[in-house]
């Protein structure tokens, strides 16, 4: 029997019971502090660099003392411990300090034409000395270049996914999962290229009296062909992580293997399908080689994607930073910061649609 039992009858051995020199708050803040003031003089005083320098000289210097203060208090084991620790709390903060700079600067910039002129009006008749113009017109091309692009990208994903999971063997399934593979690194100016000459040079002047047509819909069939691979790899994936028991439980209840792969693995893999989804959506939304090559762009609103040129909010962002103009800037960052709130709206919504499937009532 431990001393600890013997005087307190009942207490169990935990750690929480056991009595171990802990390093003070107090002195912690103190360390850095110290290790600020000390980078602060090596930086400043000489001149050798700026406020950046300071925080990352800083910070080493605050995990040395912090090692070195823990391991008189703590012990050896102890101030490791606490100095990993440390390192991992500040990869967590490097990791995140870009997104944030990111996001604040999409916010405080994208704030300044955050009105009603700028989503419903669009640049046609818009000069060079006119504050005013949105991307009406742009925010209708992505919508429709992205959701045609997701209809015929998701059912051919999906179906090649399962193909690849649940049916495909021997070398044809290698093969298929090869050029997935391959597809997957594509770079987008490669797609562009390639629904310009066989769809706008070839097939398009077969439904415009011999001319080439640019047109919405050809880039949504550029940025399916983006799309197509990170939906099969990633629904992929995601089917292969259901349990063989659910499947082999179906199976001895006599259900056949497609209304099992309807019925049990699917709504099973549901929700990582739809983050997979997204993540293509999220891509394709935000290319600008494919729209531009193919599209063409334009000032005005065009809501047929199979007749003339069509805008997209990527390529307005693109053509508007180039802009002499003064006021052009603006626009780019608003645009820039409504395709950000635009993907990140039908992340959110797909999420909630994905968590109500049949296996989680």
């Amino acid at each position: 029997m431990s001393l600890l039992e013997q005087q307190s009858p009942g207490v169990v051995m935990t750690p929480d019971n056991i009595r171990t020199r802990k390093l003070p708050v107090v002195t912690n803040v103190l360390v850095a502090v110290a290790a600020f003031v000390v980078a602060a003089a090596v930086v400043l005083v000489p001149g050798i660099g700026n406020w950046v320098l300071v925080v990352v000289l800083g910070w080493v210097f605050y995990l040395i003392g912090l090692s070195v203060v823990a391991g008189r208090i703590e012990g050896r084991r102890a101030a490791r411990n606490r100095t990993m620790k440390s390192l991992i709390y500040s990869a967590c903060i490097l990791a995140i300090l870009p997104l944030a700079s990111v996001v604040w600067t999409l916010v405080s910039k994208g704030v300044a034409r955050l009105d009603g002129n700028f989503f419903g009006t669009s640049m046609n008749n818009i000069g060079a000395r006119d504050p005013e113009g949105g991307a009406y017109h742009a925010i209708i091309g992505t919508l429709e270049q992205v959701g045609i692009a997701t209809l015929m990208a998701v059912p051919l994903g999906v179906l090649g996914a399962i193909y690849l999971v649940e049916y495909g063997r021997g070398k044809f399934a290698g093969t298929v999962r090869f050029f997935v593979d391959v597809m997957t690194g594509i770079p987008s100016i490669v797609a562009g290229l390639f629904i310009l000459s066989f769809w706008v040079l070839i097939v398009s002047p077969w439904f415009n009296n011999g001319q080439p047509r640019f047109s919405g819909f050809a880039a949504s069939l550029a940025l399916a062909v983006l799309m197509l691979p990170t939906i099969v790899r990633s629904t992929e994936e995601m089917l292969r992580l259901v349990p063989g028991p659910l499947r082999e439980g179906s199976y001895a209840l006599g259900v056949p293997q497609w209304k099992t792969i309807l019925s049990v693995v699917l709504p099973t893999a549901l929700p990582g399908i739809v983050t997979g989804v997204m993540l293509a959506v999220a891509r394709a939304a935000g290319e600008t080689a494919p729209v531009l090559l193919v599209a063409g762009g334009a000032a005005a609103i065009n809501f047929d994607p199979f007749a003339g040129n069509q805008q997209s909010l990527s390529l307005f962002v693109y053509q508007q930073a180039g802009d002499a103009s003064r006021y052009a800037p603006d626009r780019a960052w608003t645009a820039a910061l409504t395709l950000v709130a635009l993907v990140l709206v039908l992340t959110v919504a797909a999420k909630l649609l994905a968590r109500r499937n049949k296996l989680s009532r």
